[in-house]
């Protein structure tokens, strides 16, 4: 096994020798002095509701907001967590990796129940800023409901590695990738921190399993300026149940795929 590491070390060194190529949109290097930030909160009352959150942070390409009001009864329970290092921040993601464990920039958790004469009105938007380095894409999802119940996670990531499996510098990454070219392996490795866990840079999503009364909808856009437009819509209004999964991936990782009944003798 140590064989294959040093092999794994040499290779990549030699990679970082020979290939002067740039990844032409590289993942974002984290501060060495990275931020993070963690709110946690459960809440079950009746009354009038006015809930926040928002991140902005140039250095990872990030813009986040979360907003809900209204007059009600409501219960939840819902997990904010952001770090600049994506190494810190692990989570298990059903829409990322086979739901494997992932490293993160921004993992938000909620769990909903409402109802109320008054509407509760909100929305979420997540943009991965083309302009600080990120992809291009964002997320929004808007919503008026008498009645709601709500599952749902929202992910974000742009940074590489810090503590990187093969040992390269996180400013030396994007010339290996290019290096690794179509191998696979060998740039999932370099996608993994020194604890084997995957960065999925650069990725942007939102997993929902929602049952609402009112109006409640969802847009995504993917805009490279020249050559990508990328656009989804949906709105509903009335009683409805709906499953959803938005998704921006940029980084050449397949990633893993549940299969039926998996780790079983069916």
């Amino acid at each position: 096994m140590k064989g294959v590491a040093l092999a794994a070390i040499l290779l990549v060194a030699f990679m970082l020798g020979c290939c002067g190529i740039v990844v032409a949109n590289p993942p974002i290097v984290p501060p060495v002095q990275y931020e993070q930030f963690c709110e946690a909160q459960k809440i079950s009352g009746t009354g009038v509701i006015d809930v926040s959150t928002s991140i902005v942070d140039k250095k990872i390409a990030l813009e986040y907001y979360n907003v809900m009001s209204g007059d009600g009864d409501i219960e939840l329970d819902q997990e904010n967590a952001y770090s600049q290092n994506a190494d810190k921040l692990k989570r298990n993601v059903t829409g990322v990796n086979g739901s494997d464990k992932v490293g993160l920039n921004l993992f938000e958790s909620t769990k909903l129940t409402y109802s109320g004469a008054t509407p509760l009105v909100g929305g979420k938007y997540l943009h991965s800023k083309e302009f600080y380095g990120g992809i291009g894409a964002e997320i929004q999802e808007m919503f008026a409901v008498n009645e709601m119940e709500k599952e749902q996670t929202s992910f974000f990531t742009s940074t590489t590695p810090f503590e990187q499996i093969y040992g390269i510098a996180p400013e030396d990454l994007g010339k290996a990738l290019n290096c690794a070219g179509r191998n696979t392996d060998m740039v999932d490795g370099l996608m993994r921190t020194s604890e084997g866990v995957y960065i999925p840079t650069h990725v942007i999503g939102l997993d929902t399993k929602n049952s609402f009364n009112g109006t409640w909808g969802t847009d995504a856009t993917w805009h490279k300026i020249f050559y990508k437009d990328i656009k989804a819509h949906e709105m509903f209004t009335g009683k409805f149940e709906a499953e959803k999964l938005l998704k921006f991936h940029e980084y050449p990782v397949p990633e893993k795929e549940r299969q039926p009944c998996e780790g079983i003798d069916c």
